[in-house]
């Protein structure tokens, strides 16, 4: 029998008694968003693009934010999208050449780009629009978690520079991380539950109107637009005058 066909117990001969002890569960990283703190100040999105050198025009998670009622009672909604880490990951399953995988050890979904061929299937079956093509490494992208710094020891790039505190990231298998006991305490949910694919990233009070528009389309056309509204708009006769004249 292989080594990996049953549970594996560790002997304590310390005590009068021969004790068994079973093995550690393995790490579950995952993530809280707290939609009552998230200010869209994208803290978040340029911590992120400076650690994982992100191409400019291009983000591994940003924040979509819209507009509700009517002046003067208007209010903003905040949304913060990124990879789900799905325990059941569309992303994994279509990779021809198992350039995505998910990490046993963690859960976490990383890419290896050595492996990646470009072809573009992951992209394509992300019902997150999580992914995107990056034109350096000239492979699919996307937010693992900063997976290297958590295997060091530090915490998501986004979740340190969150100035509203709006992120909580920790090991779902600790009952003692702070994520745990929120999970524990506070009503969250996920982005399309009806999917089965468990995200491992969840939502606090996600506004059902926001979460209403993510679109299964291209992910980066509601970016660009999001991204650019410090552009100035044309002036007057663009409108008076026709758009296309």
């Amino acid at each position: 029998m292989s080594s990996n066909s049953q549970p594996q117990y560790g002997i304590d001969r310390t005590g009068d008694a021969v004790q068994k002890t079973a093995p550690e569960k393995p790490k579950r990283w995952a993530m809280i968003v707290d939609q009552r703190r998230c200010i869209g100040c994208h803290s978040c999105t340029i911590a992120c693009k400076s650690e994982n050198n992100v191409p400019l025009g291009y983000w591994r998670s940003w924040v979509k934010g819209i507009q509700k009622g009517s002046f003067p009672e208007v209010s903003n909604m905040f949304l913060r999208r990124l990879c789900n880490q799905c325990e059941v990951a569309p992303c994994v399953q279509v990779c021809p050449v198992q350039a995505t995988v998910r990490r046993d050890e963690d859960g976490v979904v990383i890419m290896y780009y050595g492996k990646c061929i470009g072809c573009g299937m992951c992209i394509s079956a992300c019902p997150y629009d999580a992914r995107f093509f990056n034109p350096v490494r000239h492979t699919a992208d996307k937010c693992d978690f900063c997976a290297t710094r958590v295997d060091n020891g530090l915490q998501p790039a986004c979740v340190e520079a969150c100035v509203s505190r709006a992120l909580t990231f920790g090991d779902m298998n600790d009952p003692q991380s702070d994520l745990s006991k929120k999970l524990a305490t506070i009503p969250t949910g996920v982005l399309k539950p009806e999917l089965g694919t468990h995200p491992k990233v969840f939502y606090v009070q996600a506004d059902n109107d926001l979460i209403g528009r993510i679109k299964f389309s291209d992910n980066f056309t509601e970016q660009v637009i999001e991204y650019n509204r410090s552009i100035p708009s044309p002036d007057a006769s663009y409108w008076k005058n026709g758009k296309d004249k």
